[in-house]
């Protein structure tokens, strides 16, 4: 598939919207928003973020908003924060694009609630650095398929089981319909498709299932995200959350068709240390183990974002 990376030519590596890995390509990658051919991606290493020295992140996630339509058990959403208005937003997003952050996920609450979200895409990208991505429940993504291609440059999609039994247990009535209506409409557009599920204790032996709900789909992948012990998820943490070694042995058992793209995404190794940008403004950063919150603080510039060991 011809879809759209992000490179950063001093570090040598590329930065995939889709997954949210970052690549060591075969030659000097060039820097800025890049046109590549992904035929071969999954054969080039794969680098952490501890290993790229940067003195501000990779990538990040900004959930510019707390709404919702949906209410997960699992969230790690802090619903109390007070969103920004649009005119805020539009000067965050304008700080990002002159960040020289590689890779921005915008999430929520539910992302595709924004009137703006096209809007703050583009101004993002029109840097020339930055690949963006969205989070989504999918709910409303066949409606806004339309809007979002051209602005984005990925969709993720937030699965919690195989069947609807599974994922509207957790999401509610009809949610697993919309979300692979959606899906479907996104890949048609040619918009390049991540379904996410969250791992837990509960709904591990889903895996396996889910790389084949991702390939009847035609999405290009899956990843699996580490349950964090973070909001509303939290009561689950002390029952739910399998370890990191664990959860690796789960994904290292399973068998994918050729160029399927599976990350598991680990609590210390990549969610530590990980920035978001809540629908505050403010500046969170996980702890090193990704257990919790170890700083928070306003962003009024890019510099906000200069931290040590930055991901």
């Amino acid at each position: 598939m011809i879809r759209t990376f992000a490179a950063d030519d001093a570090a040598g590596i590329i930065h995939d919207p889709a997954t949210g890995f970052h690549h060591r390509p075969p030659w000097r990658p060039g820097a800025g928003r890049q046109v590549l051919d992904d035929t071969n991606l999954h054969q080039w290493p794969t680098v952490g973020s501890a290993d790229i020295s940067r003195s501000t992140p990779v990538s990040l996630c900004w959930s510019p908003l707390v709404r919702c339509n949906l209410s997960c058990p699992h969230c790690l959403d802090d619903t109390t924060v007070t969103e920004r208005g649009a005119a805020d937003r539009a000067t965050i997003a304008a700080t990002l694009a002159a960040s020289g952050v590689l890779g921005i996920d915008i999430s929520g609450g539910e992302p595709l609630l924004l009137r703006d979200l096209p809007d703050l895409a583009r101004r993002i990208t029109a840097g020339g650095t930055t690949a963006v991505s969205v989070t989504t429940n999918g709910w409303h993504l066949a409606r806004q398929v339309d809007r979002l291609t051209g602005a984005i440059d990925a969709v993720r999609v937030s699965m919690d089981g195989p069947t609807a039994n599974a994922h509207d247990a957790h999401r509610g009535p009809d949610s697993f319909r919309r979300a692979c209506y959606g899906i479907r409409a996104a890949v048609a557009a040619g918009l390049p498709v991540q379904l996410q599920f969250v791992l837990m204790s509960a709904n591990q032996h889903h895996l396996p299932a889910m790389i084949d709900l991702a390939a009847d789909l035609e999405a290009g992948g899956l990843t699996v995200l580490q349950m964090l012990p973070i909001g509303t998820g939290a009561v689950l943490a002390n029952t739910q959350m399998l370890t990191d070694d664990t959860a690796q042995q789960r994904v290292d058992a399973l068998t994918t068709p050729p160029g399927f793209r599976l990350r598991l995404r680990r609590r210390a190794a990549d969610a530590g240390s990980f920035t978001v940008i809540r629908a505050d403004g403010r500046v969170w950063r996980n702890d090193p183990h990704g257990q919790g919150i170890t700083r928070l603080g306003p962003l009024t510039t890019a510099a906000e974002l200069t931290c040590d060991g930055a991901r």
